[in-house]
């Protein structure tokens, strides 16, 4: 194997074994966080915490995983799990891509199903109202469009109101939360959009290392048989 497929593959190595340790990271306080949620006092802390645990472990799992064929190939000189790592790698972004196109071309339409999301749980807030809570704790609203929607119970939920002991109307948020949860990710799509666009070009360019790593190991060894 030539010098510079040589570098290459030790720059793949290092750097599929430093994304190993991020999944293996993601996967420990992923964990740890998962089994510190039924001793929160707090629904939306609750609820918010056990989403962005279960988050961490799926996300820390798959780069696990990926990044388990790229060191493997890249350190065993194997052809057949260097190209599964290109394939799951070049998977990976095509998915990543279709997400921002998606959010680039259909923005409105991604925002109506944000818009959504409040919906259902304003609807569902009878039968489980902690997603409604933890959306009206995190984005500090109250009501899918104001707290005049609850006048119905005549009380505020406690989720309505920093003070969480007495909430009324003085102290109460005043935005609804659909609109607020809307123009909460129409701040963020760009940054999502764009940062998505970066991920997705540095995956690009290991496949592309980890694709000529491959082909020269094949040829490497075609050329041994002679």
């Amino acid at each position: 194997m030539s010098c510079g497929m040589s570098m290459v593959k030790y720059i793949l190595f290092i750097f599929n074994l430093l994304c190993s340790i991020c999944g293996i990271l993601l996967i420990v306080f992923g964990a740890l966080l998962f089994s510190k949620v039924h001793n929160s006092d707090d629904v939306g802390d609750a609820l918010r915490s056990q989403q962005v645990s279960l988050t961490m472990i799926i996300l820390g799992t798959i780069i696990l995983l990926i990044s388990w064929f790229g060191c493997c190939g890249a350190i065993r000189e194997s052809y057949c799990m260097s190209m599964t790592y290109s394939i799951l790698l070049f998977v990976l972004m095509i998915g990543q891509l279709a997400l921002v196109i998606y959010m680039w071309v259909q923005k409105e339409k991604y925002l109506e199903i944000m818009g959504d999301v409040v919906e259902k749980a304003w609807d569902n807030r009878t039968r489980r109202s902690d997603y409604l809570d933890a959306i009206q704790i995190n984005m500090k609203c109250c009501g899918r469009n104001g707290y005049t929607d609850y006048s119905y119970q005549g009380r505020l939920p406690p989720s309505c109101c920093t003070d969480t002991n007495i909430c009324r109307v003085e102290t109460a948020y005043k935005r609804g939360c659909k609109v607020t949860f809307v123009e909460f990710w129409d701040r963020n799509c760009d940054i999502i959009k764009y940062a998505g666009l970066v991920i997705a070009a540095i995956e690009f360019v290991g496949f592309v290392f980890a694709c000529c790593l491959a082909n020269s190991i094949r040829n490497y060894r075609r050329r041994a048989e002679y």
